[in-house]
């Protein structure tokens, strides 16, 4: 078990990781839909918000950069922990359990990512689930943060 632990982290790692490497690499259109979001354009089904929508480009830039820093931090401690994990995974039970600190760490940061950036701001704050391609980044968001939450439990089970 100890063995599909260690590839669980690794794909946290690769998983938040690549999302960061593909929004840094379509910077721009990344950009783009962050700020498309946080205009609140095109709502329909409620069209009045208790919130402004965000529209300064210096903020939805921060707010984008906010996203690709935390997705990468995941990825980095998850790749920590699994090698962490790795380098204990002969040693005793209490060692390898001390030793899932990061993955676990990189498990919740990606949680926060898809279920608290995506879920509670875009999805709940800026309704972004009224539109088609706000819709569709929701659902991808929702199990996202459903994958890493198993990993998360999976992980944080104590090994004897």
């Amino acid at each position: 078990m100890r063995s599909v632990k260690i590839l669980l982290a690794v794909s946290v790692a690769l998983f938040c990781v690549f999302y960061a490497v593909q929004n840094i690499v379509n910077l721009h259109a990344g950009h783009g839909f962050v700020a498309y979001v946080a205009s609140m354009a095109d709502h329909a089904a409620y069209p009045a918000h208790f919130g402004p929508p965000v529209t300064i480009p210096a903020l939805t830039w921060l707010m984008f950069a906010i996203i690709i820093a935390l997705e990468l931090s995941a990825g980095l401690f998850a790749a920590s922990g699994a090698w962490n994990m790795f380098k204990a995974r002969s040693a005793s039970a209490d060692e390898f359990n001390a030793a899932k600190q990061y993955a676990l760490l990189g498990c919740g940061i990606a949680i926060l990512v898809w279920f608290g950036i995506f879920g509670a701001f875009a999805g709940a704050y800026f309704q972004t689930w009224q539109t088609e391609a706000g819709g569709n980044a929701l659902r991808e968001a929702a199990l996202f943060s459903i994958q890493h939450g198993v990993v998360l439990l999976v992980l944080a089970n104590k090994d004897d």
